[in-house]
Order: structure tokens, then sequence, then C-alpha cells
């Protein structure tokens, strides 16, 4: 009976079933359309996350705006966020609020620890310890910190597809990350537990990098989605130490980070001849890559000076240019004064300047600089 039953069931296909429909329930039928692929989509900002950096004072501060623009430069679609100590002058934060959409005024905290930071001899870096405030920008869901001595070299975004805490090896000591990138989840809870940990264990190494690897001292072992690859923090201590490493993988470089005492802006920069020079009273020598070096002075001068010159008006600060009636005064000199004949170059025995490289008296500018290693490593390569 039931096989009967179904026998005189007709059989329609999908255009007679839509016609036996009454109109409401019929569906709506679009046309498919392929998107031009000449067109870029619409940038998305994640208004939920950022990038976070720290000045201190004026000069950090113009780090900071490097940093920020070379950001923008690449096309970040995160928010851009800069926390300022006091000590920073209002034409700066007139500029910085030209680059950073939001600027934090902070309290400066210092570790006070006078004595492991004299083992690494970089007395300024107690301030650094006001980078934990970073961690009370519950406004946003993830950041990323970078010091104000780095520089984008080309979108780093999915940076955020990482978890806290992500950063990428110190050249020093590679079991211990370096703090001057890393990512990050705020949290007050995280905030006061890092503060009470700096209060009872203080800092390994008088700084935030110290104590930061104390509070999360599973990074070395734990989870290596944590280690961000060495292109993400790419410092010239490390391009000077392991040289054939920065010829092979160098060109994939992404955040170059000026470590040492000497900063991009203790330096001076002659925009007529795009020459950088030095003024730092620094008695280390250069340890910074001369690419990089120029790349960095390049910037401050198509994007953040004109910044800094619209916020300070008619007020003088220093903008790192050579003036050039400095420039005029040093041809006048040179015509006035004969040219006197330069000392002959003192030679150095292989057993001597290889003595100076162990205690780390390098001749950057010398003998030792990265024009004559390169080349000397291409005689051996070939």
């Amino acid at each position: 009976m039931t096989r009967k039953m179904w026998g005189l069931i007709p059989v329609l296909d999908c255009s007679q079933l839509l016609r036996l429909c009454p109109s409401p329930c019929k569906p709506l039928v679009c046309p498919i359309t392929t998107p031009d692929p000449r067109l870029d989509p619409p940038q998305r900002t994640m208004s939920d996350q950022a990038f976070v950096t720290l000045a201190t004072n004026d000069s950090y501060a113009k780090g900071a705006m490097v940093l920020g623009q070379s950001l923008r430069n690449h096309n970040t679609t995160r928010k851009l966020v800069v926390l300022v100590g006091p000590h920073v002058a209002e034409p700066c934060r007139d500029a910085l609020r030209s680059i950073f959409d939001e600027v934090c005024v902070v309290d400066i905290v210092d570790s006070g620890d006078a004595a492991h930071l004299a083992l690494i001899k970089r007395p300024d870096l107690g301030v650094t310890f006001t980078k934990l405030h970073c961690w009370t920008l519950t406004q946003y869901s993830k950041c990323v910190f970078m010091d104000a001595d780095t520089m984008v070299l080309s979108n780093i975004d999915e940076l955020f597809q990482r978890e806290e805490l992500s950063a990428a090896p110190d050249p020093g000591w590679p079991d211990c990350f370096n703090s001057g990138v890393f990512v990050f989840r705020p949290s007050n809870e995280t905030h006061e537990k890092l503060l009470a940990f700096c209060g009872e264990n203080g800092s390994f190494d008088g700084g935030d990098q110290g104590v930061l690897n104390s509070f999360f001292n599973t990074w070395a072992t734990a989870d290596i989605s944590k280690h961000l690859p060495f292109i993400y923090n790419l410092s010239s201590i490390a391009i000077y130490s392991y040289l054939p490493a920065f010829k092979q993988y160098g060109h994939d470089a992404k955040v170059v980070h000026f470590l040492g005492k000497v900063k991009p802006w203790n330096y001076s920069y002659d925009a007529q001849t795009g020459e950088v020079k030095g003024h730092s009273t620094s008695p280390d020598p250069c340890q910074l890559h001369p690419d990089y070096l120029l790349m960095w002075w390049q910037l401050y001068a198509k994007s953040v000076l004109p910044l800094l010159q619209q916020a300070y008006g008619d007020t003088p600060f220093n903008s790192g240019f050579v003036e050039e009636r400095e420039d005029i005064k040093l041809h006048e000199d040179v015509k006035e004064q004969p040219a006197a004949s330069a000392p002959p170059p003192q030679r150095v025995s292989s057993q001597e300047r290889k003595q100076r490289w162990e205690e780390g008296q390098i001749d950057y500018l010398g003998d030792d600089s990265f024009a004559n290693i390169e080349r000397k490593l291409d005689s051996f390569l070939k």
C-alpha cells in the first residue's frame, strides 16, 4: 500500500518547486560578482589592539616619533599609544599627538638599583621600570610594546597573533628575551603582581628586562610559539658579533633596535650632504649600523622635524641638524689654517687586536668597521 502511494507522488525539479511556493518564501537570488583584484580592500583598524612605546624625556620622544611614523608608513591597522613622563616638554607632546592616537602621561618609576645598573654600566636604565605602566592600558585587549629606540622596516601587524609574553631572544644571553619588543595583554591584576614582584625581588640587571624575565620565567622553556624570530628585534650588536648570519638573513629584518648607550638622536645630520655626523660625548665606539642610522635620520628629517618645527614655533630647540653657520665657520677655519699633516696610523698586531675584541674594545670606525669585516668575509666565502 505504501509503495502504491509513493508511486502517485509526482517528482518535481527545483524550478517547478519554486513556482509552487508563495512569493514570500522564494529565495532572493543575487548575482555573484568577482572583486576586481586591482582594487585594494579598505583598511580595517583594530580599535582594541595597539602598539605602545615610552618616552621619558624629549630625546626619547624624538625616537618615539620616528617609531610611530615608521609604523604609519608601513600601513599598520592598529592604534598607536605613547606613554610620556612628566619631563617631556609640551611642544614634544603636541608633535607626538600628530602621530599617535593616544598620548598618556605617566609617573616615572625608577628601580633605584644602582649596584646592578653599574654592572651593565647603564645607570640610565633605572627609569625603564616606567614601562610597566603599559599593563594598565586595559582599554586594549592586546598590545605590542616597542622601545623608542626601535624602527619598523615593514608591516608587523602579524605580531598580534602571538600571546603574552612573546619576545625575541636577547643577543647577550639568548635564554633571556629582549624587552625592547614584546606582545602582552593589559591587565590591572598583572600590573599589580609585577609591582609586588619588583618590591620583593628587584631586578637582576636593575632594569625592566631583568624583572620581566624573572616574572615571565618560563619563556625560555615552555612555549616555542612565544619566541619571536630575531628579525623582529635586530640589534646592531648582533650584526657585528655574527656578521655572516646578518649577510644571510639581514634582508628579512622587520624591526631594527638601536641598543647601547649611543642612540640615533645623539648624532647630528647634515641635510645638504645626507651624512650623519657624530657629536656624542660617549667614550664608547659607535655600535650602530650606518645604513639603519641613515634611514632613521632620513625618516626624522622628512616626517618628524616638520612636526617639531610647527610645535615649537619660534621657541628654539635641538633639531639635531648641522647648523649652516657652523658649517660655514668650519670652512673658514680650514682656509685660514694650513692643513696639518695627520700622524701615521699606529699598526696593531693581530694578537693585540684579538685581545681588544675579547675585551669589547672594537674599532667600529676603523679596522673593525662593517665594510672592512664584510670585505674580509667576502674574500673567505667566495
